[in-house]
């Protein structure tokens, strides 16, 4: 039976993908913020539009991603400049919630945009993590003497699955902490946290361009 992967390298790239998941990274410090400001179901909307924006990546490799990195690297870098902004942009506004609560404590304290689903996308879209992992993790286990698409149709199922695991592990677990947000101490605290996690995440997608 002619596989569409060879399964001691599909098992290698579970394994690959299972690190890459779990590691905390902009995506997964999303998650967490999401889940206290939104709640369980803003949680699972932004786990619902980042890996919208994984399968947009899935469909970027299928029509030749690697190549396109290199005819045109400036888009790529722009792309992830925009989406290191995007995220400083999210940590600023959980600090100015944060010094915010003392003059009201009912204001969340980590404004975000109007759509969890848009702000998940816009988060992984331009991910350093998953532009590393189509460019660099992905092609070489991609065999050419295969069919292309059911390769990338199985990558996908795992790719997906593992990450909707763990973002929603991260964004559950925050959803956990929004019962202590009614205490303004504490909520206070987690919006400078948050916001300060975000801006060291938007750094490092700046340094790593």
């Amino acid at each position: 039976m002619n596989l569409p992967v060879d399964p001691h390298l599909y098992a290698t790239f579970l394994g690959v993908m299972a690190v890459m998941a779990v590691t905390p990274g902009p995506a997964n410090v999303f998650s967490v913020a999401n889940g206290v400001q939104r709640g369980k179901a803003g949680a699972m909307a932004g786990v619902v539009g980042m890996n919208a924006a994984t399968l947009v990546w899935f469909g970027a490799a299928a029509l030749g991603l690697g190549a396109l990195v290199v005819a045109f690297p400036q888009i790529f870098r722009l792309i992830s400049i925009g989406g290191a902004l995007y995220v400083a942009w999210l940590g600023i506004n959980a600090l100015r919630g944060a010094f915010r609560t003392a003059a009201d404590p009912d204001h969340p304290t980590i404004k975000m945009g109007r759509s969890a689903l848009v702000d998940g996308f816009m988060v992984q879209i331009a991910n350093p993590k998953a532009i590393l992992f189509f460019t660099a993790v992905l092609p070489p286990f991609l065999d050419v003497n295969r069919p292309a698409a059911p390769q990338l149709a199985l990558f996908a199922v795992a790719t997906i699955g593992m990450d909707v695991l763990s973002m929603s592990a991260y964004g559950l677990g925050g959803a956990a902490l929004a019962r202590r947000m009614s205490e303004p101490r504490f909520r206070r605290g987690f919006a400078i946290f948050t916001g300060v996690l975000l801006l060291a995440a938007a750094v490092l997608i700046l340094t790593r361009l």
